[in-house]
């Protein structure tokens, strides 16, 4: 009865220890996050692609000036009234269809600027060892200022 005893003993005792044994290893302590914040409108501002959209977008704009003033003189011009308003209509048109191309081509460029600098900030923070980046707007206190050094890579 003894010798059944610890048997049974010892057999409890090599179940126990393999199963303490076969336990998973506990994770690592979570990565304390590291916040970087950045000033977005100075970025922005810096940008040679946004400066190049606002270039080409005042371009744009003074064309479609010149268009309505161009289809002013042409209306005027006419003396019949159903002409007039024919032609005053046609340009209406024209100028909508211009302002809707423009807008259109508008709205994705500046898509595309603004996923460029996104990327480009993602890109600053990891290569600085950053887990987080804040716009500087939103953050009232704390967060490492890298706006400087993000500047310095914006193209």
């Amino acid at each position: 009865m003894k010798k059944v005893l610890t048997v049974l003993a010892l057999s409890a005792l090599m179940i126990t220890s393999q199963a303490f044994a076969a336990e998973p290893a506990k994770p690592a302590a979570p990565q304390q996050p590291k916040i970087a914040v950045v000033d977005i409108q100075k970025v922005v501002a810096a940008s040679s692609q946004v400066k190049a959209l606002k270039s080409s977008q005042e371009a744009k704009n003074k064309e479609i000036a010149a268009f309505i003033k161009k289809a002013q003189e042409d209306v005027n011009k006419q003396t019949d009234a159903k002409k007039k308003q024919s032609l005053a209509e046609s340009y209406e048109k024209q100028l909508k269809q211009k302002r809707e191309a423009n807008l259109k081509d508008y709205t994705a460029k500046l898509k595309a600027a603004d996923a460029d600098i996104t990327k480009q900030i993602g890109a600053k923070a990891t290569e600085l060892g950053y887990t987080m980046v804040l716009p500087k707007s939103a953050v009232v206190w704390g967060g490492e200022d890298i706006t400087a050094t993000v500047l310095k890579s914006i193209k």
